[in-house]
């Protein structure tokens, strides 16, 4: 018995580095990187939600602050802007400390009455909300002055954090939803779900690749906008510096050729998937 005990610590210590070491690796490959601080990534939270619904909510919380330390050590550039105790403190917590530590709360969905994958994507969803309160709160009072403009700086907070949270989300719960149908990581092994040796794989496959492309439209669309939104120099949000809408603008262009694509190859692969369903 205490063999089999010590085996499972050893196993949950390993998983969990690897995991983590996976986690900082995602959110250095990231997708884009907002001037003033904030990126998207290849959903980089979602290992340590794993860990969190895999080992329970106290483990995912120790495993989310020790992620949280990581990003610190890989964002102490952060601090300088800061000369007050107080300032780097309140930094180190809420950007850091906190806004990671909350993904092990994702554990407590763990026993929600409905299929893993749902499981996986109220908890990434959930915790993408409660680290952006984080990072709001951050912004409308360490922040503000310096990022952010001291008047409304709650307001300039809320949309700043938008910017790069938002599809940060979006794609931390369309991957978290996916491998969730696809992979069992309820104990033990991680394996296959028996639905993915259904004849509907391929369907389930097609549904990714278009969530994908969709997911990436959007990231594409939201960065391109909200770099335009805010002043570089007063870091002021404002519609002004959006160029007049004109195709013949290589900014709007851009964007509708983007988008307009997105839509007709994710049309197109929804209608193809819908048909296999019907003739499977």
């Amino acid at each position: 018995m205490r063999s089999m005990k010590t085996k499972e610590k050893t196993r949950r210590l390993v998983e969990s580095a690897l995991l983590l070491a996976v986690g900082t690796v995602l959110s250095e490959l990231a997708l884009a990187k907002l001037p003033y601080g904030g990126s998207i990534t290849i959903a980089s939270m979602l290992p340590v939600l794993l860990i969190a619904y895999r080992y329970g909510t106290t483990w995912g919380l120790a495993c989310g602050v020790a992620y949280g330390a990581i990003q610190q050590l890989l964002g102490l550039s952060t601090l300088s802007y800061f000369t007050t105790w107080q300032s780097i403190v309140a930094i180190i917590v809420l950007d850091y400390v906190a806004a990671f530590a909350v993904i092990g709360l994702a554990g407590l969905f763990r026993h929600l009455p409905c299929r893993q994958s749902h499981q996986l994507l109220c908890g990434a969803f959930v915790v993408s909300v409660l680290r952006y309160v984080c990072h709001v709160i951050s912004g409308a009072t360490v922040w503000a002055g310096l990022s952010i403009p001291t008047e409304a700086a709650l307001v300039y907070s809320f949309i700043y954090n938008a910017t790069y949270m938002l599809p940060e989300a979006i794609v931390l719960c369309a991957v978290a939803y996916y491998l969730g149908s696809v992979l069992y990581f309820g104990g033990g092994d991680i394996r296959r779900m028996p639905s993915v040796a259904t004849p509907n794989r391929t369907a389930n496959i097609i549904a990714a690749i278009a969530g994908f492309l969709a997911m990436g439209a959007l990231i594409f669309d939201t960065v391109m906008v909200f770099s335009r939104l805010q002043n570089a120099e007063t870091g002021e949000f404002t519609l002004q510096n959006l160029p007049a809408f004109s195709l013949g603008d290589g900014f709007w262009l851009s964007l509708v050729i983007v988008s307009a694509a997105a839509v007709a190859v994710c049309a197109v692969l929804l209608v193809y998937r819908k048909r296999l369903l019907r003739h499977s």
